[in-house]
């Protein structure tokens, strides 16, 4: 085949395959520190592999699995030019959907979509998702770096991931554990988490803010700020589960843990609401926590109405455990003692219609006819 000057190449199209190469020797460390006994084989492969001999213990087991991403937050990150927080953001969205069931996740997968591959960058990017999936017990067992010229731009990029969890049967979590007079705790998030960004840009770029603006409160940027990464709960939740057991000796639901919720995208009411039965409402206490200053900024900066502070972010609380009424404050205790700052948030009551008319009253949040959910008072 004789050669030619105008010959397309991929790398003339694009596509720098020895930068994905050396992404990959940059990362690797970092992969296989996550990785304990179930992780067969190494990094590279076609497929990750597990090994679920060590599950047989389980008598009726469940498969539970989850995937996002990190949405419009890996903007700022693009900005700065900082990428090593992003990956333990999608991390967190993912992993702590899968424990609210319940659930141990067990491995996971990322994607990595960018218009120019970066070595650095991508392996920044993957040492986070390393980073958060040892702090929540979990292998990253693979994943895949696509360069898109012509789609994204040499520094965009954009990220997602999904997980894998294990569940005994007859203890899954979900609504129908949960009962009046249940206890509501909140566990505190660590700044804005992965949810809402784009009203948090919005409201930036309206106020004339640029990523850069040093803010006395936080001693640091904005930009940096918004980039705190979102804090993991699986530990923190499984702890509490092994605890203060989902069943009793009776094989039945127990005085322990009745269920957990996320709280991500739609706020603290929308994702309450989702994890309880019908004919219940979860009465949140405003007057128990004080909103942290980062989601006082954003709402000051751009006269954001409360309800829609509410709606879109978490305010500071990024997960809530429903307990029995008799382990509360020993769950709480327990929390706190593990370094998560935690409270209790309200209760579980029966729906007798009182609050319907209250505007902050949820109900059928994220397609789920399930219960309700009212944040009542005013905060500290």
């Amino acid at each position: 085949m004789t050669e030619n000057s105008n010959a397309v190449t991929y790398a003339g199209a694009g596509v720098d395959v020895e930068a994905g190469d050396r992404a990959v020797e940059l990362m690797k460390d970092a992969i296989k520190a996550t990785h304990g006994t179930g992780v067969v084989g190494g990094v590279g492969g076609f497929a990750g592999l597990f090994n679920l001999t060590a599950l047989k213990e389980y008598k009726k087991p469940y498969l539970a699995t989850s995937t996002d991403g990190v949405g419009t937050k890996v903007a700022i990150a693009q900005k700065l030019d900082i990428h090593h927080t992003i990956g333990q953001d999608l991390v967190g969205m993912v992993v702590d959907d899968i424990v609210v069931t319940g659930a141990k996740p067990l491995f996971m997968t990322d994607y990595i979509a960018t218009g120019k591959v970066v070595p650095e960058r991508i392996a920044d990017i993957v040492r986070g998702v390393a980073e958060g999936c040892s702090l929540a017990g979990t292998a990253l067992v693979g994943g895949e770096t696509a360069e898109h010229p012509g789609l994204l731009a040499e520094d965009e990029y954009d990220v997602a991931g999904a997980a894998t969890g294990i569940v005994e049967a007859d203890e899954l979590l979900g609504p129908e554990r949960v009962h009046e007079g249940d206890v509501l705790i909140a566990m505190a998030s660590s700044g804005i988490h992965s949810n809402g960004y784009s009203l948090v840009r919005k409201v930036l770029s309206v106020a004339g803010w640029d990523y850069e603006r040093h803010v006395e409160d936080f001693d640091r940027s904005i930009g940096e700020e918004l980039l705190v990464p979102t804090r993991i709960y699986t530990a923190d939740c499984l702890d509490l589960i092994e605890a203060f057991p989902v069943n009793g000796e009776d094989g039945q639901t127990g005085s322990g843990i009745r269920g957990f919720s996320h709280v991500t995208g739609g706020g603290l009411a929308a994702n309450l609401a989702r994890v309880l039965p019908q004919g219940t409402v979860g009465l949140v206490d405003r007057s128990t926590w004080e909103i942290p200053a980062i989601f006082k900024l954003i709402g000051d900066l751009g006269s954001v109405p409360q309800a829609d502070l509410e709606r879109t972010l978490n305010l500071g609380v990024g997960m809530i455990a429903v307990v029995d009424p008799s382990v509360a404050d020993a769950a709480v205790e327990r929390l706190n003692k593990r370094g998560l700052p935690s409270w209790i948030l309200g209760t579980v009551e029966a729906d007798n219609g009182e609050h319907k008319n209250n505007s902050d009253y949820v109900q059928g949040a994220k397609g789920v006819d399930g219960g309700a959910a009212v944040l009542l008072n005013q905060y500290k």
